[in-house]
């Protein structure tokens, strides 16, 4: 299996429901780096696996999305935890949706995968990866 990562950051605040969260309850910012890894069996036609310029641009595209915001406020994510692993699922689900529109190139219809980590400091995070 062969596989390109692309990294961005992403700096948004949130809050959470439930004892589990602790002190996280309360309205707190979050840093991520987000790392996009696009999976493919075999190199396309030109030996890649993804165009890196088109992969790293539509990633900053989504996660621009969400930087500078409260997820509290947004209308998608009402009543909802913004969980680390939830964002990543998120941001993987909407690079999935870029690449079936073609934003990543043609070469990139022949992925099968994107694995999505955030990384929330140097000694925990979290990944969702799924199939295309």
């Amino acid at each position: 299996m062969f596989s390109v990562t692309v990294r961005e950051h992403l700096m948004i605040a949130h809050s959470f429901r439930g004892e589990v969260f602790g002190p996280a309850q309360r309205l707190h910012g979050a840093t991520f780096l987000v790392d996009a890894t696009f999976k493919r069996a075999e190199l396309d036609d030109d030996n890649i696996v993804v165009d890196i310029g088109l992969a790293t641009s539509e990633l900053g595209e989504v996660v621009g999305e969400f930087s500078y915001r409260n997820l509290d406020d947004e209308a998608e994510f009402d009543g909802i935890n913004t969980s680390t692993e939830f964002l990543a699922k998120v941001i993987a689900d909407r690079l999935a949706d870029r690449v079936a529109a073609g934003k990543l190139g043609p070469g990139a219809h022949g992925l099968t995968g994107i694995a999505v980590t955030l990384h929330e400091s140097h000694i925990a995070w979290a990944s969702y990866e799924r199939t295309l």
